[in-house]
């Protein structure tokens, strides 16, 4: 029991180094390295059994935590900009049509972020440098999500944003300018595999 109140008192003061509501990848990375100096300090077998239990929970929690803080304001703008892409559901797809009455899909994105200020590139792949990247295990509503098309190869060739994200099964709906027209799609069958990456344009 001591044993345990004295490693519990050493992960609290550990923390510190991490930042808990905004935990990267690379932050965690750290976490578990600075754990694992922590247990190859410990002589006892049995003590090295308990305390890796200890921080195998440890670290789970904190996977499970990382994703960002936005604030209320920003929550409350992406509701907004998903509000706003649903008002064009059912819009006819044109190839280069940037709205407000056809869309392509990068046309599509640029287009809902502009009506609040944020001007992204027409161009998806270009859309695919913006922002920050964000982990398919991390996504949020608003993040953009890339894929490869029949005709871009293995580039990306179509984005959407997330309308919503289990990120414990990996599922997400996205709102897209598909060739049937805008629509939420689900993250299944034919996007699966030409699925290439996300990134987040609000932040903050």
């Amino acid at each position: 029991m001591k044993l345990r109140i004295l490693f519990s008192a050493l992960i609290v003061a550990s923390c510190g180094l991490v930042a808990s509501a905004q935990t990267s990848n690379k932050t965690l990375s750290a976490h578990k390295q600075l754990h694992q100096q922590q247990l190859a300090n410990v002589n006892s077998k049995l003590d090295k059994s308990v305390i890796s239990d200890m921080l195998q929970e440890d670290v789970a929690k904190r996977e499970a935590s990382s994703t960002y803080s936005l604030s209320a304001e920003s929550s409350q703008l992406i509701n907004d900009l998903l509000n706003e892409a649903n008002r064009h559901i059912g819009k006819p797809y044109l190839h280069g049509a940037k709205g407000p009455s056809r869309f392509d899909c990068s046309g599509f994105s640029s287009y809902v972020y502009k009506q609040f200020g944020y001007n992204l590139s027409p161009a998806s792949r270009t859309q695919y440098t913006e922002g920050v990247k964000v982990e398919r295990n991390d996504l949020q509503k608003g993040d953009l999500v890339f894929f490869t098309s029949r005709s871009s190869g293995k580039n990306v060739g179509h984005v959407g944003i997330v309308v919503n994200a289990d990120n414990k099964t990996g599922k997400f709906k996205f709102i897209h300018a598909s060739i049937r027209g805008v629509k939420i799609s689900d993250f299944e069958g034919y996007y699966v595999p030409r699925y290439i990456g996300a990134r987040r344009i609000i932040t903050k």
